[in-house]
């Protein structure tokens, strides 16, 4: 659901797939300038630890997003904040386990976080929108459409919007429904509106070589080339007191951005001038390099996973022919089907390792293809008494990382 309100009135053992950057701290001038950026803040930023939102430092944000559109970019903000809002307003109470409490905490949340970015960007003479989003909104292609036409629109219009997941309806008995927490929704936002660069901004510096809370000779990482089990193994979630998201939904986040042709630098936001710094190309925090270019909008929704219903394991020859040889993937290369789907479903493909190598379009649905993988084509029609052609996902219907 898109609600549009009113004019505002307001970075020892370099682990695999890692750079350990000798730049920290200077600019690295080859880095292409960002035009469009989205900036997500955390809970523990936009709170400053305490238990409700910091106006000082939420004005120090605004005026920095301000600064960053008077200099030609196009900025959205993926916002936390509305649960933590609605829990300082409503006071001490005990917390209710039979209804869906975190959403009652939203809904009165939400309105009185959208006000104060109303207020504080209003000083700067900017008008905001506020966009509420589900996962359901963005599983059918054309929600996916709806919603990349608003936030384009506002982007054009010069409006900042304000994005938030839409907690009042995203229930935990519908969990389908919901992102889960704002670092995948920005990442899917990011994927929406063809962001350069996405910046997720909390109260930590970054990926660390180990949890930096416990150990004190944990290094921070500069950049991560690929999202491997090693950095995986790094991501001990400290998820706070109030948020939702660690460093494991961060790096799922980058994941899926880089994947859609989107730069993630994940960083502390309550550096001084922290988004223009990281915008310029200054070397701070944790950058994961775009690992593709931007794609056109039906790939970059396919890539997204809202609507992946399984996957497809390949054997080596297949990988190799499909990555290297950009072919179709025949039934001959499949060694393993995984979930229940029909024709015409989008489904991941993956090589013998588990490494995701992307996404397609079948033709045949899981009980198909579970009776021809690892057969020669010519032999379909004679195992299943019909035939849909000899590609089980078409190169044309493929999206390959």
């Amino acid at each position: 659901m898109l609600l549009l309100p009113r004019r505002a009135i307001m970075e020892q053992v370099r682990p695999a797939g890692v750079i350990m950057s000798k730049t920290k701290g200077k600019k690295n001038v080859s880095r292409k300038q960002p035009r469009r950026i989205v900036a997500k803040f955390g809970t523990s930023l936009l709170t400053g630890g305490s238990d409700h939102l910091d106006q000082d430092m939420m004005s120090n944000l605004v005026a920095q997003v301000a600064g960053i559109k008077q200099q030609g970019n196009e900025i959205l903000v993926v916002s936390s904040g509305a649960i933590a809002a609605g829990r300082y307003h409503l006071g001490p109470m005990r917390e209710r386990k039979g209804i869906p409490f975190k959403q009652v905490l939203a809904s009165v949340g939400q309105g009185r976080l959208m006000n104060v970015y109303e207020e504080l960007f209003a000083r700067h003479n900017i008008t905001v929108a506020q966009a509420l989003l589900t996962r359901a909104d963005l599983t059918d292609r054309a929600g996916y459409l709806n919603a990349r036409n608003t936030l384009l629109a506002l982007l054009e219009l010069g409006v900042i919007c304000i994005v938030n997941e839409n907690d009042v309806v995203a229930v935990d008995e519908i969990e389908e429904a919901k992102f889960g927490d704002n670092d995948n929704l920005s990442a899917m936002v990011a994927n929406l509106v063809d962001a350069d660069l996405l910046l997720i901004l909390t109260d930590i510096a970054g990926l660390y070589t180990a949890d930096p809370h416990r150990n004190a000779d944990a290094r921070l990482i500069p950049q991560v080339d690929r999202i491997d089990t090693t950095i995986e193994k790094l991501a001990t979630d400290t998820t706070g007191n109030l948020g939702t998201g660690g460093m494991i939904t961060k790096l799922e986040a980058a994941k899926l951005a880089t994947a859609s042709g989107v730069t993630v630098i994940i960083a502390d936001g309550r550096q001084p001038d922290i988004i223009a710094r990281l915008v310029s190309g200054e070397a701070i925090g944790t950058r994961f390099p775009a690992v593709t270019n931007q794609l056109e909008s039906r790939q970059r929704w396919m890539l997204s996973g809202l609507s992946t219903r399984g996957e497809l394991v390949v054997d080596f020859g297949a990988a190799l022919a499909l990555k290297k040889q950009k072919r179709s993937l025949l039934a001959a290369g499949i060694t393993g089907v995984k979930g229940k789907f029909e024709r015409g479903d989008i489904v991941n493909v993956s090589d013998p390792e588990g490494t995701r190598l992307g996404c397609g379009l079948t033709n045949y649905g899981s009980s198909d293809i579970e009776s021809i993988k690892g057969v020669h084509s010519r032999r379909i029609a004679t195992l299943l008494g019909y035939d849909y052609g000899s590609e089980v996902i078409h190169r044309n219907n493929l999206v390959i990382l």
